[in-house]
């Protein structure tokens, strides 16, 4: 015994002479009041100072794993063991899984995507580059805040979100042309924490969607987890087929629809200033309230900024917007926001509260603190002009070498690239893969199986120039190749 503790360089000695001692414990291997090596023979056994040995036995009785008898030494304390004696008791945890929790391990593509090995070209990514990150000011952000309230910012904070940080979002979505009157807005944990509160609060009536074909692939599992139905309505150049759309809506009736009119994911399409009043306008007919994801919003390369539908509605409370600044700022921080109708914020913070009790205070006061410092605007200018190359140059390259019948995508992170009809984008993924490139293949965006398996995304956001020309270069070969 004690003849298997290794020593690491990046903690203190004590430690972890204390955890080893205490997992031999609960392994068994020391039993209820056995004693312990007096601290001078156990300092030999592992060759570590007497101090430290001391200190550990210090810490394993204040945790409980040890006890004192005077002029005697140190025993195991009996309420210590005993994990031993039911260890072999063993549950078949797959048997008691729920649909639910089964299902969204069918949906997990971060579990059965293709890893990329190193030194892969990889497409697949679609979050922003961290060495744009500004670290110094965030730094000072981190700083400045933890200054004045510091003491505060590490205990619980509120369901509804950081006030100061709720206030800024409120003046921003104010600028963006929403009427705030009758509105509020929760804080979340990013978009995602956002779509899963505001579905799990609306009843399912009627128990279907109406979105976009294709759409947003975690918009789709969440649904999917929900139980919702989901009927995908095929884009255009311009935004969602409004044609098609209004017969959807003639024929079958809806909870709510979900949207992403700006730089849509994963067409990059934005809709046009006149499809979104003619879209409001068939919503407000068939009264179906809208989900509004603002994703990319202010990754815009050209040509005016187009308003939110949730500016389109007016006063009107039928939208619920779904904000982020996790593609252009820094994903590490969950800070998302659902703004929406005061009466429904106040449900949805309910909802919040009896699920993660509040967003980090900590994270959501860093965020305050960045915007307040005016920095958004200075770091959107640098994002904005670094990604607008990689997206023309992207672009640029797709057109030289991929056969493509259709190439989308407006502004973002990202191109996507359909084919003709039969052509196998899973087979173009096979095929580039063992070249050391990979993308993400589109039909994971589409509402119905089977559906795009002619199309693409390409993420350029984290790829090096060198390595989008000489990726797209293999992946228009190897399309060439397929297509014979």
């Amino acid at each position: 015994m004690f003849n298997d503790f290794q020593l690491m360089d990046d903690r203190p000695v004590s430690i972890q002479v204390k955890e080893y001692v205490k997992r031999l414990i609960i392994k068994g291997a020391l039993q209820a009041n056995q004693k312990l090596p007096s601290t001078r023979e156990l300092s030999t056994l592992l060759g570590i100072s007497r101090n430290s040995i001391i200190s550990a036995y210090e810490g394993l009785e204040d945790d409980g794993f040890a006890y004192t008898v005077h002029g005697r030494g140190s025993y195991v304390a009996a309420a210590s063991t005993g994990a031993a004696a039911s260890s072999a008791w063993r549950l078949d945890w797959g048997a008691r899984m729920n649909e639910r929790a089964q299902m969204a391990v069918e949906l997990d593509l971060m579990k059965r995507g293709i890893r990329a090995e190193k030194g892969t070209i990889s497409f697949t990514s679609i979050a922003p580059d961290e060495k744009l990150f500004d670290l110094d000011n965030v730094k000072r952000a981190f700083m400045d805040r933890m200054s004045v309230e510091g003491n505060v910012l590490l205990n619980y904070g509120y369901a509804k979100g950081y006030k100061p940080l709720i206030d800024y979002l409120l003046r921003y979505m104010d600028h963006k042309g929403v009427d705030l009157k009758g509105k509020d807005l929760l804080i979340t944990n990013g978009f995602t924490e956002g779509f899963d509160i505001v579905l799990s609060a609306l009843s399912k009536k009627n128990g279907s969607v109406i979105c976009e074909n294709p759409t947003h692939n975690t918009a789709i599992k969440n649904l999917k987890l929900h139980g919702f139905e989901i009927t995908g309505i095929a884009m255009e150049r311009d935004g969602i087929n409004l044609q098609e759309l209004e017969q959807a809506l003639s024929e079958k009736a809806f909870d709510c629809a979900y949207f992403v009119p700006s730089y849509h994911n994963p067409t990059g399409i934005v809709m046009s200033p006149e499809k979104r009043q003619r879209l409001m306008q068939l919503m407000m007919r068939y009264q179906v309230p809208v989900i509004e994801d603002g994703f990319n919003e202010e990754l815009r390369y050209s040509g005016s900024h187009v308003s939110p539908l949730m500016a389109t509605a007016g006063q009107g409370n039928s939208v619920i917007y779904l904000g982020s600044f996790s593609k252009v700022l820094f994903p590490g921080l969950r800070v998302g926001w659902v703004l929406a109708d005061r009466e429904l914020i106040d449900y949805l913070e309910s909802i919040k509260r009896a699920r993660s009790i509040h967003t980090s205070t900590l994270d959501q006061s860093i965020l305050y603190q960045y915007l307040y410092n005016g920095n958004l605007e200075k770091y959107l200018k640098k994002a904005r002009t670094e990604y607008k190359r990689k997206y023309e140059w992207t672009k640029q390259c797709c057109e030289a070498h991929i056969p493509f019948e259709q190439l989308s995508g407006d502004g973002g992170l990202h191109l996507f690239v359909a084919f003709e009809e039969g052509f196998d984008t899973r087979a173009l993924l096979e095929a580039c893969s063992r070249q050391g490139v990979i993308f993400t293949p589109g039909d994971i965006f589409f509402t119905k199986d089977g559906q795009g398996r002619n199309t693409m995304r390409i993420g350029f956001s984290r790829v090096a120039d060198e390595e989008i020309g000489r990726g797209i270069r293999i992946i228009g070969e190897a399309a060439k190749q397929l297509r014979g």
